[in-house]
C-alpha cells in the first residue's frame, strides 16, 4: 500500500487527490505544521529535505509533488486518463506540469514573504522599514508579474475547460496548489474562467475525498 507523508494545507493535497482520481489504496501519515508554518523536523527523517508532500511505495521513497504525479500517472493510470495522447495536447500537459512550480509558485511564494515584511516575527523596529520594501517591491513588479501570469492562465482556461483539454489531467492536479493561492492571495480580479476551473475541482467527487483525508484546504498566508 502506497503511503503519503502528508503536512497539513500543504503540496500533498495534491497527492492524496491523484491518489483518490486513481481509486489507489494508502495510507496518510500525518504531520502538522509548526507555529512558524514550516514542516516539523520528523520530515526529515522520512526524506533529508524535510519537506511534503512525500510517498513511499514498493519500498522506495518519492519526493517532489510534480515528480510524484508523474510516477503515479506512469505507474498506475493503466487507461491513460491522467495523460492526454493527442501531441499537441501532451505538449501543453507537460507545459502546466512544470509551469506550476517553475515559474508561478515562485512569484507567489515571493509575495508572500515581501508581505509579511512588516508583520511579526520581523522585529518591531524594522517593520515600517520592512512594510515599505515589500510593498515597493509588490507595486514595482511582483504585482505587475502576477497579473501578466494571471490573465495568461485566464485566457487559456476560456478555450477549454481543462489545462490539458477537454478532460482533467494531472497537469489541473499540479496546477491546483498555485491557483488556489493565486486566487486567495494574488488580489487580482476578473479571473472568470480560473474561478470556474476551480468550481469544476471542488464539484469532483475525488477532491472531496482527499479534502475529506487530508483536512480543511487553506493556502498557508492566505
Amino acid at each position: 500500500m502506497l503511503t503519503v507523508h502528508h503536512l497539513n494545507q500543504s503540496r500533498s493535497q495534491r497527492v492524496l487527490w491523484a491518489l483518490e482520481e486513481l481509486s489507489l489504496p494508502y495510507q496518510i501519515v500525518r504531520y502538522q505544521r509548526e507555529k512558524t508554518m514550516l514542516a516539523p523536523p520528523a520530515l526529515k527523517k522520512i526524506h533529508p529535505l524535510g519537506k511534503s508532500p512525500v510517498i513511499e511505495d514498493n519500498g522506495e521513497i518519492l519526493a517532489e509533488s510534480g515528480a510524484i504525479l508523474e510516477y503515479l500517472q506512469e505507474t498506475y493510470d493503466h487507461a491513460g486518463q491522467f495523460k492526454p495522447a493527442d501531441a499537441r495536447q501532451k505538449r501543453q500537459y507537460l507545459f502546466w506540469l512544470h509551469y506550476a512550480e517553475g515559474s508561478l509558485m515562485p512569484m507567489l511564494l515571493m509575495k508572500l514573504v515581501f508581505v509579511s515584511l512588516g508583520k511579526p516575527p520581523v522585529p518591531f523596529g524594522l517593520r515600517t522599514l520592512g512594510g515599505i520594501l515589500g510593498q515597493g517591491v509588490q507595486k514595482a513588479y511582483l504585482n505587475p508579474q502576477l497579473e501578466t501570469h494571471a490573465r495568461y492562465i485566464d485566457a487559456h482556461l476560456a478555450a477549454q475547460p481543462w489545462f490539458a483539454g477537454e478532460h482533467i489531467s494531472m497537469a489541473d492536479i499540479q496546477m491546483s496548489f498555485p491557483l488556489f493561492a493565486l486566487l486567495s492571495r494574488g488580489g487580482i480580479n476578473d479571473l472568470t474562467h480560473i474561478r470556474a476551473w476551480k468550481k469544476r475541482v471542488e464539484m469532483r467527487p475525488a477532491w472531496q475525498r482527499a479534502i475529506q483525508q487530508g483536512g480543511p484546504f487553506e493556502i498557508p498566508g492566505g
